[in-house]
């Protein structure tokens, strides 16, 4: 059975499989086809997000393992209802006491047959695994070793002893291992294996190889197979040496007939490459282009006028958007990815060596060509592989311009065409491509989501993955022909708008989303507040950009909750690194971070924020309500966040990671039951062969009507920008075409049903700012 709509739960400890079972009864019948599981597979201890995992082979015994996952998909179908996992081939803990695999790399070396498990240069270290574990230099750290057995201690870290090892002092003892325990600092510019992004715990796994996609996909497909999952969604193909080589073997794998999507963040135009076999991706994009619709691109520059302006100092903070990006990226490629680069460095080093005609470039020069084409890729990864589409001719001269000597430059030409697969094929040639490929994927990831996002804020609902700060507003136009696209080419695609990994939930986006049509309101409440606050002890923020977006993240919960404001603003300066960072705290800004939240936001000026959010509330609940419509309605498979069918307001992880809890239903509940009950019974018209037919209002508002029709069947319309439209007049004498026929208002089973034609707007929204017809 494929999904025609898909319900998001986080398990955890603390809610496992059995938890997951007693909510089903709900979900079928709020109209959800498919729980969509984040991670079942056996992980770190205590891990709530599962991304860490231990062991492929085995069902995560802290949900309830495998009997109890079963169970819940029995009671799934019971109720009529599939699931969908979240599966993780990237990587896996790099924690040894818990991933067995791994313990016997470390314990046997390049001999152990899971070495090839993992992405391992072992030439780079000497024949040893650099460890980054230790809290300080080792030498300093060997007083907290101690042997038991065949292990070495130290704190709760445990690893194995190479054979006949055990009995040597100490220091020989550690010189002795097939690894080498480091300083947690060395992993930046020392590590020798591919980890997930900047994070150490988590290496590298490489299912490019048959063996190790068998033995690390047995258990997910042998689940596949017997009918216990109807559906996978793969995280991070970006990380993969081939994505398209591994979900086609995937595809194999599972029959062909399972419904796969991919976590894969496209950047502005760009699109899923066609060859993929898969139903398309989880839907960053679509949330780009629904929340789009709801900013507005004229207040948008007058927002960033007055955010330059507050913000006051140059740089970052009130700067240009592109400028941000690419500084970001700089410092990334730099300091955070130093490592990698150093990897990809030795690897165009072993292809120069063994090529006469490219021989003689200095490994500076090398690195130097890689950083710069690294930091001038526009998207998360190159797979046009032989064109120019990404390492363009203007990309390859930005790079040279980082070279002094033009004969030296010409290592940008060798690095670009290593890149682009145009020197040939050969195994150093191909693991350089797939390198620098994954690398790009990291640093986008790092530089824009994780840098960036948190270092240029004028209007913070735009700094969503897929999303683009610099350009947040999508115009009609242009959210129809994106729906006509998705319509033809992938259809059952994923959509979304709040998932475990945006940075605040669609409901606290859709109120910060109204400063965008009030940018001089918005410039005097932050007046206002900040002179009411600044009196106070802590009350003044430590710089004006924590300012800005304290109050905005504020304004967005409407009425704030103290530690939970606190901790997301924290990690956001921390990500942010003008301040302080995670490596290197500045602990007396942090405590002033604390105050101000405390002082502020959360206490003297807490109930002008509830003030201005409730004069905000229509219009965000315009925005709201009109983003879940057109989620629930537009090609593709809606999944719905847990939660997120009524109110949900969250910050960013781990806040918006929370164990799910039933709440009690409102508007937006019973219009997710209307949509997701019409999907369930009509899936000819949202499926496969369902069409997309935009509709256009007519009027002097009708730019603030956005509808469509699909399959003849059923339309959709919602308001956008209704604090504009309030502005300009209201509907007036703005009408929209229906379609020929009777036409049922599925919201509201009293109404009048509307005949095909012109139907005034004002009608049509009379009860509420969106609409949901059927045809009779």
């Amino acid at each position: 059975m494929k999904p025609t709509a898909t319900y998001r739960i986080q398990l955890q400890p603390g809610f496992p499989f059995s938890s997951a079972a007693a909510a089903v009864p709900y979900l079928a019948g709020l109209g959800v086809s498919h729980l969509h599981l984040s991670p079942v597979l056996e992980a770190v201890p205590g891990s709530v997000h599962g991304y860490d995992v231990t062991d492929p082979t085995r069902v995560r015994e802290e949900l309830g393992g495998e009997q109890g996952l079963r169970e819940l998909a029995r009671t799934a179908r019971e109720h009529g209802m599939g699931l969908v996992l979240d599966i993780v081939p990237n990587h896996m803990a790099a924690v040894p006491r818990y991933n067995r695999a791994l313990w016997e790399v470390l314990r046997q070396g390049p001999a152990s047959p899971y070495a090839r498990w993992f992405d391992i240069d072992w030439e780079a270290g000497g024949g040893r695994l650099l460890l980054p574990v230790l809290a300080g230099r080792i030498a300093d750290e060997m007083g907290a070793m101690r042997v038991e057995g065949d292990v070495l201690r130290y704190g709760e870290e445990r690893f194995p002893l190479r054979e006949s090892t055990a009995a040597l002092p100490l220091p020989e003892l550690l010189d002795a291992q097939w690894y080498r325990l480091g300083w947690w600092r060395l992993a930046r510019t020392e590590l020798a294996y591919r980890r997930f992004f900047t994070v150490s715990e988590l290496i590298g796994v490489r299912v490019e190889l048959p063996e190790v996609f068998d033995a690390t996909h047995a258990k997910i497909l042998e689940l596949v197979r017997d009918g216990v999952v109807e559906g996978v969604r793969v995280d991070h193909p970006d990380g993969l040496a081939d994505p398209e080589a591994y979900l086609r073997r995937l595809d194999g794998a599972l029959g062909g007939d399972c419904w796969t999507v991919v976590e894969k963040v496209l950047t502005g135009d760009e699109r899923l490459p066609p060859g993929w076999p898969v139903a398309g991706t989880t839907g960053y994009d679509a949330l780009h282009r629904i929340d789009g619709l709801f900013t507005d691109p004229a207040g948008h520059r007058e927002l960033v006028h007055h955010y330059r302006e507050f913000a006051g100092a140059p740089g970052d903070r009130g700067g240009y958007w592109e400028a941000t990006v690419r500084r970001a990226a700089h410092h990334v490629v730099t300091h955070d990815l130093a490592a990698e680069i150093a990897a990809l460095t030795r690897l165009a080093e072993r292809v120069s060596a063994g090529d006469l005609a490219l021989r003689d470039h200095a490994p500076w020069a090398l690195r130097t060509a890689i950083r710069e084409l690294l930091v001038r890729v526009p998207v998360y990864r190159p797979y046009r592989i032989g064109g120019d589409e990404v390492l363009t001719v203007r990309a390859a001269a930005g790079a040279k311009a980082a070279f002094t000597v033009a004969e030296e430059a010409t290592a940008v030409d060798m690095v670009r065409d290593l890149a682009l697969g145009r020197l040939g094929e050969s195994p150093s040639r191909d693991a350089f491509r797939a390198r620098f490929a994954q690398t790009a994927s990291a640093l986008r990831a790092k530089s824009v989501e994780d840098l960036a996002f948190y270092r240029y804020t004028p209007l913070i609902s735009a700094n969503e993955v897929g999303g683009d700060p610099g350009r947040p507003a999508v115009d009609p136009e242009e959210f129809h022909a994106y729906g006509e696209l998705r319509a033809r080419d992938w259809p059952t695609a994923g959509t979304v708008l709040t998932t475990h990994d945006t940075k605040r939930s669609a409901d606290v986006r859709a109120r910060i989303a109204v400063l965008s049509e009030c940018p001089d309101r918005w410039a005097d409440f932050l007046a206002r507040v900040s002179g009411e606050t600044a009196r106070l002890e802590g009350g003044r923020a430590p710089d004006p950009q924590l300012a800005w977006v304290a109050w905005q993240t504020a304004v967005g919960f409407g009425f704030p909750y103290g530690d939970r404001l606190r901790d997301a603003l924290l990690k956001g300066v921390r990500e942010a690194g003008l301040h302080t960072a995670w490596t290197e705290p500045d602990q007396s800004y942090e405590k002033a971070v604390a105050g101000f939240v405390a002082a502020g936001p959360a206490g003297s000026a807490l109930h002008s924020v509830a003030a201005f959010a409730k004069e905000l509330a229509p219009y965000a609940r315009a925005n709201a309500l009109g983003a879940a419509l057109l989620q629930l309605t537009m090609p593709g498979v809606p999944d719905l966040y847990q939660g997120t069918e009524r109110e949900y307001l969250a910050l960013v992880d781990p806040d918006n990671r929370r164990p799910f809890e039933q709440g009690p239903p409102d508007e937006r509940t019973a219009l997710t039951r209307a949509a997701l009950r019409l999907r369930r019974e009509r899936p000819e018209v949202f499926g496969d062969s369902g069409t997309y037919v935009p509709l256009r209002a007519s009027g002097p508002a009708a730019a603030h009507c956005v509808a469509f029709c699909r399959t003849g069947e059923v339309v959709a319309a919602v308001t956008r920008l209704s604090l504009g439209l309030e502005r300009a007049g209201g509907w007036r004498e703005t009408e929209l075409s229906l379609p020929p026929g009777r036409w049922a208002d599925l919201l509201d089973e009293g109404a009048e049903p509307a005949g095909g034609g012109p139907v005034p707007v004002a009608r049509l929204f009379a009860a509420r700012p969106v609409a949901l017809l059927g045809r009779l």
